[in-house]
């Protein structure tokens, strides 16, 4: 699905449906990474599982609103079309989160936001997580990557000590050390027995 239009055919609603139903498989999902509190995306997230099984109503209910995302309608969303949102633009994460938003047409757009869904595997959650972290995309997450990320979500409400503290008590309580190179089963074996919360509350219109 390239440039966008006013409405969509049944041959693109079940071509959406498709290619979510094979994306959920690998796909991951996060912990209050995004929140699209603003009115342009309302919705995008709605109460009820449309990630499990997306309908045809809920694809087109997404779909208006990528096309107020998608300003120029060239059918992709741009990473200065996502820091139009200013609940995301001001979200310490957001330029994380930006190399993996940028460009994305709208069956990718639908995809991502599947990620989010509260009946996704522990397993996705933490792949994802994981992918946030690996910001040279190497498959490797070192432990500076993951301060770093605690930088960016802590700010200056927890200093520099007290964030290496809770750091290192996680990673030596799984039987690492701050020298450690982790990867995905690193991940798994740190946050598998945690509660991760995936849901992201979003007003109706």
């Amino acid at each position: 699905m390239g440039s966008t239009s006013s409405m969509l055919t049944q041959y693109d609603i079940e071509e959406v449906q498709d290619h979510c139903n094979h994306a959920c498989e690998s796909r991951t999902v996060t912990v209050d990474l995004i929140p699209f509190a603003d009115p342009v995306c309302s919705d995008l997230i709605s109460s009820h599982a449309w990630w499990e099984l997306v309908s045809q109503q809920e694809i087109v209910s997404l779909y208006h609103r990528f096309c107020q995302l998608d300003r120029n309608g060239g059918g992709f969303v741009s990473a200065d079309e996502f820091m139009s949102v200013p609940e995301f633009a001001v979200n310490p994460l957001s330029q994380r989160l930006l190399r993996m938003l940028d460009g994305l047409n709208f069956k990718e757009f639908v995809a991502f936001l599947s990620a989010f869904s509260p009946h996704t595997s522990l397993q996705q959650k933490i792949e994802f997580i994981f992918k946030v972290n690996d910001t040279d995309c190497n498959g490797k997450v070192a432990f500076e990557d993951i301060l770093s990320i605690l930088r960016d979500m802590t700010g200056s409400f927890m200093t520099e000590q007290q964030r290496q503290k809770v750091l290192m008590h996680v990673l030596e309580e799984a039987g690492f050390t701050e020298d450690s190179h982790f990867t995905v089963p690193d991940f798994m074996k740190i946050l598998g027995n945690s509660d991760l919360k995936m849901e992201v509350e979003v007003p109706v219109d």
